[in-house]
């Protein structure tokens, strides 16, 4: 499945939006969320991602997993134009990257992302946590 494409999708599931640059893990996340329910839709990069969110035509995605480094632009230019989106504001965000410092886990809470998945992932934690923030919502800020 090309990014920009989306699996046949069912308003009673939840949706995810998946946006990474390498195809191999896109796929691996898309069939592992969608073993558990989820539609999922797929984007390469952050401006791929951003205008599949922001097409006013869209269903508004219940979780978005960013890959902290894409082409053209990446996840923390991504996080930055959703919460500045006041339809995409409160979708709770995941980011996915190899840079795993305290440092780099305080800079994605300050920058809006809502849970940290460090890779390699395992595809079922990642799913875990997706199916969590589907389920909670954004973490209010007294319980960060």
């Amino acid at each position: 499945m090309e990014s920009g494409q989306a699996a046949s999708t069912s308003h009673d599931r939840p949706l995810v939006l998946v946006c990474d640059d390498i195809d191999s893990i896109r796929e691996i996340i898309r069939i592992n969320l969608e073993l558990e329910g989820f539609d999922v839709l797929l984007a390469a990069d952050g401006h791929e991602a951003m205008s599949q969110l922001i097409d006013p035509s869209s269903r508004t995605p219940d979780v978005i997993v960013l890959d902290a480094q894409t082409p053209k632009r990446d996840g923390w230019w991504a996080i930055a134009a959703i919460r500045s989106h006041p339809r995409l504001a409160q979708v709770p965000s995941v980011l996915v990257t190899a840079s795993t410092t305290a440092h780099d886990r305080s800079e994605a809470a300050l920058a809006g992302f809502d849970a940290f998945v460090a890779k390699p992932f395992d595809p079922v934690e990642l799913v875990d946590v997706v199916s969590r923030l589907a389920v909670e919502g954004r973490p209010h800020e007294s319980d960060q």
